[in-house]
């Protein structure tokens, strides 16, 4: 999804229109290499019983099918001039003197962008006729997510999936939140061992969906990564936490990310954590976004796997998790010709963990995570990653490691670039 986002807005930065096809049978294109038999299907009227059949061509239900139709779709791109990125196998990039062209492929749905309309019907040709495609225009939906196009720029959001999700839990009456969880939440496994047990399967069923919801909801990713820790050993008090979310969605279901034609077209970064976060096991909550010419492209919440001595080394450690991300990133973008300034701005609210990422001097306090250390200082000194200090109200990150105050919570939502497309229709 982060290299989806990125080649959105690409197009949105450089006016390319968005395209997409969609194959036909996609499984039945691909050429066994193992030999395979299978029997007979009820109902087929053959005179030879008892004998079973040797497969050339892939079927539905097969292990080998995913793969052996990946490699025949890899072939024909190839073939056809693309080239597969190193960043992510699912994208492929055709650059020949003054034509670029960029395709996303996910299982059978592909989506075509480029800066050359007749290169573009040249592709949808020549893929017609290798394979059965379906050419569905302009791109309006990719799994499950609304491409809306407006002045402003292009939005993406799951409404319709959201708005099903709440009629299937019963929720689409209920009141709304102004916040998808407590500022103050604490649930330890004392207190949860006092709340009545539930089925989990249904609690993992929610919790699911909204891992999926949370592709153009960056609101409410920390509320997901906290409802994630207790899929196995669920309560009443973590399904009371997931319906608030529920509740939350019902306050604007159209909301989605929003990408704009950005100047600069410049990464930035912010990474921030909440210090023994985890009431039972003192780990720290890691959360960083990345923005592209203004827009949102990547985030993550997640609870870091050591513990943290001190603030400064979780800060310190969530900063490294971002950088790990932007040099992805950088990768990606340099795949797809999109000229990036460096050094890229990180930017943090902890003055300590910023004094230890600027000053080369071994501090005893710093000894035991000297691999984050190092790593970090040398993205700095090769003049990639930029370290800036932010004041704690201006941490955009924040969202993504605590529960906010609905005021603030707000505010945050508006900095990422989030909009609700569907509240200005009138």
């Amino acid at each position: 999804m982060v290299t989806v986002r990125c080649v959105i807005g690409l197009s949105v930065q450089n006016n390319w229109t968005l395209y997409q096809l969609d194959v036909n049978n996609a499984f039945l294109y691909g050429n066994l290499r193992e030999d395979v038999y299978m029997t007979l299907p009820d109902g087929l009227n053959v005179n030879q019983k008892g004998k079973v059949y040797k497969l050339n061509k892939s079927l539905y239900g097969l292990k080998q099918a995913p793969r052996m139709w990946n490699k025949r779709l890899v072939q024909t791109l190839v073939k056809i001039g693309f080239v597969q990125s190193k960043c992510d196998h699912s994208m492929f990039i055709k650059s020949d003197k003054s034509i670029f062209v960029v395709l996303l492929v996910y299982v059978d749905d592909i989506v075509l962008t480029g800066n050359c309309e007749h290169e573009i019907n040249k592709i949808k040709s020549l893929l017609k006729n290798e394979f059965l495609i379906k050419d569905l225009g302009l791109l309006k939906y990719f799994l499950g997510i609304e491409v809306i196009k407006s002045n402003n720029g292009i939005c993406l959001s799951q409404r319709k999936y959201c708005m099903d999700l709440l009629n299937e839990y019963g929720m689409s009456g209920s009141k709304p939140n102004s916040c998808p969880i407590d500022q103050n939440h604490v649930l330890t496994n004392l207190t949860s061992n006092n709340s009545k047990p539930v089925d989990p399967t249904q609690y993992q069923k929610l919790v699911g969906k909204l891992i999926y919801l949370s592709h153009t909801r960056p609101d409410i990713a920390y509320s997901v990564h906290y409802l994630s820790q207790f899929m196995h050993k669920t309560t009443e008090a973590h399904t009371q936490i997931a319906f608030k979310v529920l509740r939350y969605l019902k306050n604007a279901p159209g909301a989605g990310i929003l990408f704009t034609k950005g100047t600069p077209f410049q990464l930035t970064a912010f990474a921030d954590s909440d210090w023994a976060k985890c009431v039972d096991s003192r780990r720290s909550v890691t959360g960083f976004c990345i923005l592209l010419g203004g827009s949102l492209v990547s985030w993550k919440s997640k609870k870091q796997s050591v513990v943290s001595r001190s603030s400064a080394e979780a800060e310190y450690r969530s900063m490294c998790s971002a950088t790990c991300e932007i040099l992805w990133l950088l990768n990606l973008l340099r795949e797809l010709n999109g000229a990036v300034d460096i050094p890229v701005e990180l930017k943090c609210d902890n003055t300590a963990t910023l004094s230890i990422a600027a000053n080369p001097v071994f501090h005893d306090r710093t000894k035991h995570f000297e691999v984050d250390l190092f790593f970090l200082r040398e993205k700095i000194a090769s003049g990639l990653i930029k370290t800036k200090g932010v004041k704690t109200e201006d941490q955009l990150a924040d969202i993504f490691t605590k529960g906010l105050l609905p005021k603030t919570h707000s505010e945050m939502c508006k900095s990422l670039g989030m909009f609700n497309f569907f509240a200005h229709l009138n």
